[in-house]
């Protein structure tokens, strides 16, 4: 089914908390109605889908923030999202030396900060090797306005590295209220990782039986961060999906999907790279050996309590940095359906990889621009990325 621009539905409608929670627990047991109203289209059971579990449809996913115009997983970056509309803030989470759980993508710091500069002698360790102290110091901005002069500002030099607190206080404190879309990151890296961030998330009841609450009298248009879908747990491992569903179980989980390398879906070997082919090309080629590697992922998230699936998805322009396989054609989103999981795609920014995604029927699209997707799905007009900025001081 193909919609027009202005017609994609912004919000899953109120099934009830207790159904949500049931269907959290044990996505096996989902039962989705696809006869509704003669209608058993992709768009409509995904629908149906976010609906049982109160997430956001299509949900707009911030990766790493609004990481297109800020520097990724800092204060710029997630301001931007939460005022601009976004359903949800993306984080990758890792711990420090001390034990503190901080939003940074890279197990190495040498892209994104200014490490050389400020220890020189431990350039390549890894981010677990640093104290938080240690971490504030560096320039986490900067490397932005070198790689991106086009949209470079002065106000990003010198920005830090959040930690998880950092990044909650964010979600909370504006007029509209995101949810947070949270990845263990390299989980074998930070033994515990799963159950300590429970112990947070209860702690500043993002779970449990005392999870925040609208306030009377709440107008902000998002409210994902009162809402039972608050929090979304998202992890590439199987062994970290199985652990954060032992310690949250009633809080809904991704279970990421890519091809090729250790713990991933097995790619088909008759597709190799041609003498004059970009790595980007190839990787936009490359398919998984048969359905059946690809639906033992599926059966893998369903059994272990994941409420969906987070595929690769190939883009149109074969950008560099985000070029993957496409893991979320026709056929696989049906089969990720079919067995009472969503589909939220990873990573597209512009329209013509929205249009094409939506159109297959993927139930939210982790964008590093979600502006461009809150314009697309014909969300209230966000104001102008550079106004916002802006406004915020940047």
């Amino acid at each position: 089914m193909s919609y027009p621009i202005t017609a994609w539905p912004r919000f899953a409608l109120a099934a009830g908390l207790c159904l949500v929670a049931a269907a959290c627990s044990d996505s096996s047991n989902v039962q989705v109605n696809t006869h509704t109203e003669g209608d058993n289209s992709p768009a409509s059971i995904g629908e149906q889908l976010a609906d049982r579990y109160m997430i956001p449809y299509p949900a707009v996913i911030a990766h790493r923030g609004a990481s297109l115009h800020a520097p990724e997983e800092t204060r710029p970056a997630y301001l931007l999202a939460r005022d601009q509309g976004a359903d949800y803030l993306e984080a990758d989470l890792q711990r420090t030396r001390d034990g503190t759980l901080i939003a940074l993508h890279d197990t190495n710091l040498r892209r994104t900060t200014n490490i050389e500069a400020v220890f020189p002698d431990r350039a390549d360790d890894p981010v677990n090797t640093f104290t938080l102290a240690e971490l504030k110091r560096l320039d986490a901005g900067s490397w932005f306005n070198e790689a991106f002069p086009e949209r470079a500002r002065d106000s990003y030099a010198g920005l830090k590295i959040l930690t998880l607190d950092e990044l909650r206080q964010i979600a909370e404190a504006g007029d509209n209220q995101p949810g947070l879309y949270l990845e263990t990151k390299s989980p074998a890296l930070f033994a515990g990782i799963e159950a300590e961030l429970a112990a947070y998330l209860r702690e500043h009841d993002w779970i449990g039986k005392q999870a925040r609450q609208a306030p009377t009298g709440f107008d902000g248009d998002i409210d994902v961060g009162y809402s039972p879908g608050r929090v979304i747990l998202q992890t590439f491992s199987k062994d970290s999906l199985v652990q954060l569903h032992a310690e949250m179980p009633d809080t809904p989980k991704i279970l990421l999907l890519f091809l090729g390398g250790d713990g991933s879906i097995t790619a088909d070997p008759t597709i190799q790279q041609r003498e004059d082919e970009s790595d980007a090309a190839f990787q936009a080629r490359r398919r998984p050996a048969s359905p059946e590697a690809y639906n033992t992922f599926l059966d893998f998230a369903r059994d272990q309590g994941a409420i969906g699936v987070g595929p690769s998805a190939a883009r149109d322009d074969l950008d560099p940095v985000y070029s993957y396989a496409d893991l979320a054609d026709d056929s696989m989103i049906e089969r990720a359906h079919r067995r009472g999981l969503l589909v939220h795609v990873y990573t597209l920014d512009d329209a013509v990889d929205f249009r094409r995604y939506l159109n297959r029927g993927v139930d939210g699209i982790f964008t590093n621009d979600p502006t461009a997707l809150l314009d697309f799905t014909g969300a209230p007009t966000p104001t102008a990325v550079d106004a916002r900025l802006e406004q915020l001081g940047y």
